[in-house]
């Protein structure tokens, strides 16, 4: 049993490290809405065809995404739907701590104002 944990730990983090990309984040969102074929994913996105087949690739590889073959046309598609979800859970966590960190920062910040505008007080 230890072994198959280790072994899907290895393939959780694979998966993980293919999604260290702000590109493929932004490929699996747009992958989530349709499927598309390569030079519609690199026009969305603003990228190259060469740069957009590399992460398709990564990601086709890391089981994220597959390829369907229409002719000559090929389409991409998420490899599962719960791939979007994921993403919005690890996203929802980033806004609270982004929030957490906005209220301390803008407690540490107004308390600055107090102490600097107490200490002026009493300076002419």
């Amino acid at each position: 049993m230890p072994s198959a944990m280790n072994d899907l730990d290895e393939l959780q983090a694979s998966m993980l490290r293919s999604l260290a990309s702000a590109h493929r984040l932004r490929i699996l969102h747009l992958l989530g809405e349709r499927p598309c074929e390569v030079n519609e994913v690199a026009r969305e996105l603003a990228m190259s065809q060469a740069a957009t087949s590399q992460h398709l690739g990564a990601m086709r590889t890391a089981g994220l995404v597959e390829a369907i073959r229409d002719g000559r046309n090929v389409h991409y598609r998420l490899s599962d739907p719960e791939i979007l979800a994921a993403c919005g859970l690890m996203r929802a966590v980033l806004v609270r701590r982004l929030s957490r960190l906005g209220d301390l920062a803008a407690a540490v910040h107004d308390s600055t104002l107090f102490v600097t505008s107490s200490s002026q007080e009493g300076h002419p």
